[in-house]
């Protein structure tokens, strides 16, 4: 039976893109040192993915929605469904005494911000730089190897795999129970991971997103930070 939106399920992917091959996202560990984009702090292995929010990519979750549980797909995605065309508007052109004023020293590859948009300097002469707003995959053909490894059923395991997608902490060492009378659901987290970056912000997006999805099931989220004495 065909997967359908609003499910939970877990996938392994790769996602590279089709001119250069270049590897630029993958949930397999050992590929990302491989091929050096190996991210320490990123949790690597099936992930989760709640079919039609769009969190892998549109058309990609469009084809997903046809097939179940072990298909392996590939899927092309063109430039106009990922990151754009490239448009030759998005390259402007400033004065260096601008960026030297804000004591600014720029070079060519540096990102930098210029009223309120991200841009690669790609030219710098003649007392003028050359700055392209186009993001850095605009008018590329991405080209997605997706696994469904398996689909979540039970709310536990649902809010569990929520819960590490959103504080990045593999569910593995999370503890999760939700008392249904009480609609109390409370997520242990180890204390190894307190001093995480945006651990806070994880927990206030995890909290708005449960929330939302199993409004019928959670009306209160206790987070219980766990610190044992050293061995």
């Amino acid at each position: 039976m065909a997967l359908s939106k609003g499910d939970f399920i877990l996938v392994e992917y790769n996602v590279r893109v089709k001119e250069t091959n270049t590897l630029l996202d993958t949930t397999d560990a050992e590929l990302a040192k491989k091929e050096n984009i190996y991210e320490e702090g990123k949790v690597y292995g099936p992930t989760l993915i709640i079919l039609g929010r769009g969190w892998l990519n549109e058309s990609v979750e469009e084809e997903l929605l046809k097939h179940d549980v072990g298909s392996e797909v590939e899927v092309e995605v063109p430039p106009e469904k990922a990151f754009g065309e490239r448009s030759p508007d998005k390259v402007k052109t400033f004065s260096l005494r601008e960026f030297q004023r804000r004591g600014l020293s720029v070079s060519v590859g540096d990102v930098v911000e210029v009223e309120g948009r991200q841009g690669v300097v790609k030219n710098i002469s003649g007392g003028r730089v050359t700055i392209d707003f186009n993001h850095p995959l605009a008018g590329k053909t991405l080209v997605f190897k997706v696994k469904i490894v398996g689909k979540l059923e039970d709310t536990v395991e649902k809010l569990k795999a929520l819960a590490s997608r959103y504080l990045k902490i593999p569910s593995s060492e999370i503890e999760v129970s939700l008392l249904s009378d009480e609609k109390k659901l409370t997520v242990t987290i180890p204390g190894k991971y307190l001093s995480k970056r945006d651990l806070g912000y994880s927990k206030l997006a995890l909290a708005a997103d449960v929330f939302d999805t199993f409004k019928d099931s959670v009306s209160t989220l206790v987070f219980q930070d766990v610190v044992s004495r050293p061995s």
